[in-house]
């Protein structure tokens, strides 16, 4: 089977979608599918070419919807090269240019049988998550978000072969967004990520170049964009509260480290300004920036347990990655993953609240080192149970094969 993806980017800074299609690839190639990958990335970011699938990158994209004007033409050469495509994520140019280039196709083929159309499916990774249509600070974006959903969106999931989820709860939060989701099919497909590299020194000393701060301490970690649908301005209060609690009564709390990318944007200011706040924290609280490889494992598999107090997350990568290091995960109920984490012991799970964070930190340091321990066991087997890379691969490509094409 030869299968497209149709996305945004690729770029890894970007999050979830580009890293699913990265983790998934070697999976994907021993089931025998040829992968390749349509993005509108330009050609020469210095991202591209260190994967091991094509990429065809046909930016850079313009403007806040994305256009490309290169795209359409593109996908009405190639789509007939394809058994399967899959759209990635809504909202922009690329989910736009997959349904029209495929309607135009099924035009022609209806006067030229030859011609094949491929199977085509639409991967939203959370975006219709009802969370982009209430939260308060996003209200002007969800309104223009209804519209679009009037004129194009709605076309573009209910004309596809099936809707693809990569969790129970993402499919039910799905339905509760917009009125006419009518989707022919709605598949849970699942996710996962591919097993951890096995920890060696380097990994730490490569982070530990990144964060010297910490050699030789405990530390909670936070790995994750800088946003504020990310909860880091409530980590950084709760972890304060407590920090002051125990500087108090003269116990040690653990270190916290900040990583991942967007500490230059508006947010990422606020967030250094917001430390400022609190002296009681220098010393205590490191940004990173951006890690990956060896610094990235080497800060997971360092930490005392990760924690990601998110306003919506439809999956969570990280959170995985983590739990696949045996790591505790501290989260909130909006990473739709909460319940198979909870019912697995493999964390702490609270509201996305100022209240709900300095519960999972109380909670988590009024545990035991033995118990901190089994909820690390607990964790790394509720990994191996539900979001292992080969189980969600083969799900993944079931629902994809034997799909007829439609003209």
């Amino acid at each position: 089977m030869k299968l497209l993806h149709i996305i945004a980017t690729m770029n890894p800074t970007s999050g979830g979608p580009c890293q699913g299609i990265r983790n998934s690839n070697p999976e994907i190639v021993r089931y025998g599918i040829s992968r390749e990958v349509v993005s509108l990335d330009d050609p020469n970011s210095d991202f591209l070419g260190s994967d091991d699938f094509v990429i065809h990158a046909l930016g850079p994209a313009m403007g806040p919807w994305h256009y490309a004007p290169r795209l359409i033409p593109w996908l009405l050469a190639n789509l007939s090269r394809f058994d399967t495509v899959v759209i990635n994520g809504l909202w922009i140019y690329p989910s736009y240019a997959g349904w029209s280039a495929i309607k135009t196709l099924k035009r022609q083929a209806k006067r030229n049988p030859d011609i094949h159309v491929p199977a085509i499916f639409v991967m939203p990774h959370g975006m219709l998550d009802p969370y982009f249509q209430t939260a308060p600070e996003r209200r002007l974006k969800a309104i223009r978000n209804w519209f679009y959903w009037k004129l194009i969106e709605r076309k573009v999931v209910n004309d596809a072969e099936g809707v693809l989820f990569t969790c129970e709860t993402e499919m039910v939060l799905a339905r509760k967004s917009f009125v006419g989701y009518h989707p022919k099919k709605e598949i849970n497909v699942g996710y996962g990520i591919i097993p951890p590299p096995d920890y060696n020194e380097a990994m730490l000393d490569e982070f530990l170049s990144r964060c010297p701060q910490v050699k030789g301490e405990r530390y909670l970690l936070f790995l994750s964009r800088i946003h504020k649908k990310k909860g880091v301005d409530l980590l950084i209060q709760a972890y304060s509260m407590l920090v002051a609690r125990s500087l108090a009564v003269g116990s040690n709390f653990p270190k916290l480290v900040i990583a991942g990318p967007g500490m230059q944007t508006a947010y990422g200011a606020k967030m250094k300004k917001l430390l400022i706040l609190y002296p009681h924290l220098e010393g205590r609280v490191f940004f990173t920036g951006m890690l990956t490889g060896n610094s990235k494992w080497g800060a997971l598999y360092g930490c005392d347990a990760f924690v990601l107090p998110s306003h919506q997350e439809n999956f969570g990568i990280a959170v995985v990655e983590a739990m696949a290091c045996r790591k505790p995960v501290l989260i909130s109920h909006q990473i739709n993953i909460w319940n198979e984490i909870q019912a697995g012991g493999g964390g702490i799970v609270n509201s996305d609240t100022l209240d709900g964070t300095q519960h999972t930190l109380d909670e988590w340091m009024g545990l035991s080192d033995d118990e901190q321990n089994r909820m690390g066991d607990n964790a790394l087997v509720t990994y191996q149970n539900n979001f292992h890379i080969g189980p969600a691969s083969i799900s993944f490509i079931n629902s994809l094969i034997n799909v007829p094409s439609v003209v």
